[in-house]
């Protein structure tokens, strides 16, 4: 079944809408923070908000993790999603924290559970996790320590 198909079918099953997709685009981990100056500053697009940063990790066989920012411009109404690809073993981008200053703590949840480190972020620490905690819970390839404190951690 084609992916068109299945949306037809959801559609047609549950009378649901049909939403528009959210423009993407892929862009350099070198050029980050300047394409998001770049549409922060120019009054013709004018991206105002930082909605969402998140971290994805493609696993071992893939070898890279991704950061996608979504973005809002209220006065244009309209969305963007921008994706950087990283290697796994170089997992580092620029911070957008000059831009946004959203992106403080929404880095800091992406650097806490996925160890994507930001440069020039202006205070990268933990943030969910407690300081001293091993690892980072949502890369595919965690492993959860037995023991934190010397109190049992059960899963």
């Amino acid at each position: 079944m084609s992916l068109e198909e299945v949306v037809t079918g959801i559609q047609n099953h549950f009378a649901t809408e049909l939403l528009p997709a959210i423009p993407s685009v892929l862009v350099p981990s070198e050029l980050i923070l300047g394409v998001c100056r770049e549409i922060h500053q120019n009054p013709a697009t004018y991206f105002d908000m930082l909605t969402c940063v998140t971290g994805i990790d493609n696993g071992k066989e893939a070898g890279t993790m991704e950061v996608v920012y979504n973005l809002y411009s209220i006065p244009f109404n309209r969305s963007l999603m921008l994706k950087v690809i990283m290697s796994r073993d170089q997992a580092e981008v620029e911070s957008v924290n000059s831009v946004w200053k959203a992106a403080n703590w929404l880095e800091r949840e992406v650097y806490d559970m996925f160890g994507i480190n930001f440069k020039n972020h202006p205070d990268l620490r933990r943030i969910l996790m407690p300081a001293d905690w091993e690892g980072y819970p949502l890369r595919k390839d965690y492993q959860h320590q037995e023991l934190y404190r010397d109190i049992q951690v059960k899963y």
